[in-house]
């Protein structure tokens, strides 16, 4: 492998067939911060910001900022903050390489340095990618107001850990400043996530307000911050040491930390922007009053979906997506998945579902993405209440049976027992981790077991049908515990030779 480096010195030197931005870097100005500079976002928000900038905004350059890590600075800096983005499809693959993100700070090495840049009258915009569980949320929704982090960030607001300590210090110091507040726009799966975080921030300041005696931060942001919610949607595998010496074999330098996507983007926003904003429309992304349709089809659609092909895949030795899906079980079991949660998305909201399931299902036999299994488990007791657990809840009520939702359930759970025994010990991780092990270790029956473990992650928590749908769970383990997968889905009456 070449010893050159993807910067902006070597940019010129690519085929003519690698996209390059076309806009002069040096000209760009910040005026965006994300926290969470993970492989999504990089595929994702600063793709648009990318075309954006082509276009001549020159003024929305992007900040990253990574909470914990320093992995993707060390990759990008010596790149002058570019890389790769290669879109497959099981027809070809397609290079550009983004220029969006125009410096990288690591919060923990600095914390000040975040600060700074979120003060900075020119950072008008904060997005954020950082995962459901860095929300920090207690088993109820709300603030976990006893989590070490939490405690920190309240006892030392200049040197903040979390997005909640880091946010509310510099909004306070924006406010002393006579500063506009900047607009906070979510990009997590969370429900609602504008209005989530909205309500976990003033939570969190409010705490701030009573520790330190005074003050009235969590009045100026509930009244004078926008938190537009957002839907986001492109699938992104992690990278693999194949994917860097494949993409430096293509540009005959080295990109440290290339990003692999599908064709399909989506980006549906809450247009609230009282500082202004990028024309992300231009680029296809959706401007919207509401986004809650939308987000309501997407996390029981496709993320249900991505789920029950998670943990049904793993299950059965199934590494990736494409692989999966190709299995036709699994493929039987996700269109009634479908045809189970459909019913409980809002009729009047003009969604085509019939249109984004087709497509779904293009999405999830693309073979070139190799999008691992493995990665969609991860933090499954964060994902699976707005996933699978709402629509649960809402056929119940509905008076209609969650069979194929409840199984995703179980299969978590099945998934999660099985590493260290069929599956590998780390397989895949949760928050719950932990206190998981130490349940599985006491070999409980089925259902003993789904009432810990609904307990333990608070799934369903003050349902008045809470258990009957431990009920449906608890029988979906009992099979697969006796015969897996396929005894599983042979309950539900399917079969592989089912035509």
């Amino acid at each position: 492998m070449t010893s050159r480096r993807l910067s902006d010195t070597t940019l010129r030197s690519l085929p003519e067939q690698v996209a390059i931005p076309s806009y002069d870097r040096d000209s760009v100005s910040p005026g965006i911060v994300h926290l969470g500079v993970g492989a999504f976002h990089r595929a994702h928000q600063a793709a648009y910001v990318d075309h954006c900038l082509a276009a001549g905004e020159t003024d929305w350059g992007i900040v990253g900022v990574s909470l914990r890590s320093a992995d993707t600075r060390d990759a990008l800096a010596p790149q002058d903050g570019l890389y790769t983005l290669a879109v497959r499809s099981s027809g070809g693959e397609q290079l550009r390489v983004v220029g969006s993100i125009l410096s990288m700070l690591v919060a923990p090495e600095d914390p000040g340095a975040v600060l700074a840049v979120l003060t900075d009258p020119r950072t008008r915009i904060v997005t954020l990618t950082i995962t459901e569980k860095a929300y920090l949320r207690a088993a109820g929704g709300g603030l976990d107001a006893a989590h070490p982090d939490i405690v920190h960030d309240l006892a030392n607001p200049h040197a903040p850990k979390t997005a909640h300590g880091f946010l509310s210090e510099a909004l306070a110091r924006r406010r002393a400043a006579g500063t506009s507040p900047f607009t906070v726009l979510c990009c997590d799966n969370l429900p609602a996530n504008g209005a989530t975080l909205h309500r976990l921030l003033v939570e969190f300041a409010a705490l701030r307000d009573t520790a330190s005696g005074h003050g009235d931060l969590a009045r100026h942001i509930a009244d004078e911050v926008a938190f537009p919610s957002s839907m986001v949607d492109r699938i992104v595998p992690a990278t693999t040491d194949a994917d860097r010496a494949g993409i430096a074999g293509e540009l005959g330098i080295e990109d440290a930390w290339p990003v692999m996507t599908e064709p399909f983007c989506q980006w549906v926003i809450e247009d609230d922007f009282p500082t202004g904003r990028p024309a992300w429309e231009k680029f296809g992304a959706t401007m919207v009053g509401d986004v809650e349709p939308f987000e309501d089809m997407k996390l029981r659609l496709l993320n249900g979906s991505h789920s029950a092909i998670a943990y049904l895949g793993l299950l059965s030795g199934h590494a990736t997506v494409d692989r999966a899906f190709a299995d036709p079980t699994i493929r039987q079991f996700v269109d009634r998945l479908w045809a189970e949660a459909i019913p409980t998305l809002p009729e009047d909201a003009g969604l085509d579902t019939a249109a984004y399931t087709a497509e779904l299902a293009e999405r999830f036999s693309n073979t070139a993405l190799a999008h691992r299994t493995a990665q969609i488990a991860n933090d499954g007791s964060q994902k699976l209440p707005q996933r699978i657990v709402a629509s649960a809840i809402e056929r119940l009520d509905a008076g209609a049976l969650p069979e194929h939702l409840s199984l995703i359930v179980a299969a978590w759970i099945a998934a999660c027992d099985a590493r260290g025994k069929a599956l590998p010990e780390s397989h895949f991780t949760d928050p719950l981790d932990a206190p998981l092990a130490a349940l599985f270790a006491r070999n409980l029956p089925p259902e003993e077991t789904v009432v810990a473990v609904f307990d333990l992650a608070g799934f369903a928590k003050d349902y008045d049908e809470r258990r009957t749908l431990i009920e449906f769970v608890a029988t979906h383990l009992v099979h697969l515990r006796q015969g897996g997968p396929a005894l599983a889905l042979a309950a539900l009456g399917i079969k592989s030779d089912t035509p």
